[in-house]
């Protein structure tokens, strides 16, 4: 049979270390070594084993006393490692119900837990482009659950009151065995509560909340970008039992523009302008996110040219005073239609400039 190793070793920790180190230590241990974690590893379950008979002995004053006296054999007779190892599972309740807690994502119960917090609520806004620029505020209404007006939240109806729930005792949670452990789970009658209702208030049926309708007003800042998601604390659902509201979150859509594309904080559009203008040059008129503006186009501007219209862009997020610039492609119009006089004058500079165009055919 193998040597025991040094229940010292086992946990990683020196001879004149703290109970709470110990403890500490083995949860450490049988966080990363238990068998849940490893399906199928024999060697973590052994070393899982091994830190369990370790802390068995280590965690109790006495049973500590007479190893370090006598080592493994603990004086002859009396407690032998890990004969005793289911016995020794009893005292771990709090590591325990902690380790599958974090085990099985926190299913299980909290002493003096008295109330859950109250849900969040989710809100879609929209915005035009044009409102980032300032931001915009909201009325909103929202039903949701508010603290019953009749009982104050205890759920109980007036004159009567709240009694230590039978099942738990008050603790809000029930231990249930399973071989080797022991659980911590929510109460199953007062739900986590600790208190029993003699009579339920007949405004809420017990629950200490009603459904109401809540108008409030929320800001969207200057600058939000589509697909943002703002928080507004305290604004969700009432909690049970004086415990803490949830908060009410706001998903954000800038409808798309017809005549503007962003990105970031510049936006992008295209500008038609006469032929005669980009050969010549001249001002045209373009759209901006406020209205209207002048750009001056270059003689000689071919299409494709992109122009920049300095700080008519979207503002920086929060920042009304800061915005990004707008980007104008240039495209020229060419006429399909042309009067007498302007093909004739577009002929006589055509032939100046020998270009070689077609000349208008009659119908024979």
């Amino acid at each position: 049979m193998a040597q025991k190793r040094d229940y010292y070793e086992v946990l990683g920790v020196s001879r004149n270390v703290s109970a709470e180190e110990i403890k500490k230590s083995y949860r450490k241990l049988a966080l990363q070594y238990h068998p849940d974690r490893n399906p199928g590893d024999h060697t973590a379950e052994e070393k899982f084993k091994e830190a369990a008979e370790a802390y068995a002995v280590l965690s109790d004053e006495d049973k500590r006393a007479r190893y370090d006296q006598f080592g493994h054999s603990l004086g002859g007779g009396g407690f032998s490692g890990f004969e005793n190892f289911q016995d020794a599972f009893g005292g771990f309740g709090d590591i325990f119900g902690d380790l599958f807690e974090d085990l099985l994502g926190g299913g299980g119960g909290r002493r003096g837990s008295r109330g859950k917090r109250g849900a969040d609520l989710e809100e879609t806004l929209e915005l035009e482009l044009a409102e980032v620029l300032t931001g915009k505020a909201f009325d909103l209404e929202i039903l949701r659950r508010e603290v019953c007006g009749e009982c104050l939240g205890s759920g109980a109806e007036k004159g009567s009151k709240r009694k230590v729930c039978s099942d738990c005792g008050g603790r809000g949670e029930v231990r249930v065995s399973q071989g080797f452990f022991t659980l911590r789970r929510t109460c199953p009658r007062c739900h986590g509560e600790g208190e029993s209702i003699e009579k339920h208030c007949p405004a809420c049926r017990g629950e200490g909340r009603v459904r109401k309708m809540r108008k409030l007003q929320v800001k969207i800042p200057a600058g939000i970008e589509h697909g943002s998601r703002l928080r507004v604390t305290g604004e969700g659902e009432a909690g049970q039992s004086g415990a803490s509201r949830g908060d009410l979150y706001i998903h954000v859509i800038v409808k798309k523009s017809k005549t503007f594309e962003r990105q970031g904080q510049n936006i992008y559009c295209e500008r038609l302008i006469p032929y005669t203008v980009a050969v010549l040059g001249g001002e045209v008129e373009v759209p901006t996110l406020t209205g209207k503006t002048v750009l001056k186009v270059a003689a000689g501007t071919s299409a494709g040219k992109v122009l920049k219209i300095k700080d008519e862009g979207v503002p920086l997020y929060g920042m009304t005073d800061r915005r990004g610039d707008e980007y104008v492609k240039i495209d020229i119009e060419v006429p399909v239609k042309l009067s007498k006089t302007e093909r004739e004058l577009l002929e006589k500079l055509a032939d100046e400039r020998k270009d070689g165009i077609n000349p208008k055919k009659g119908f024979f």
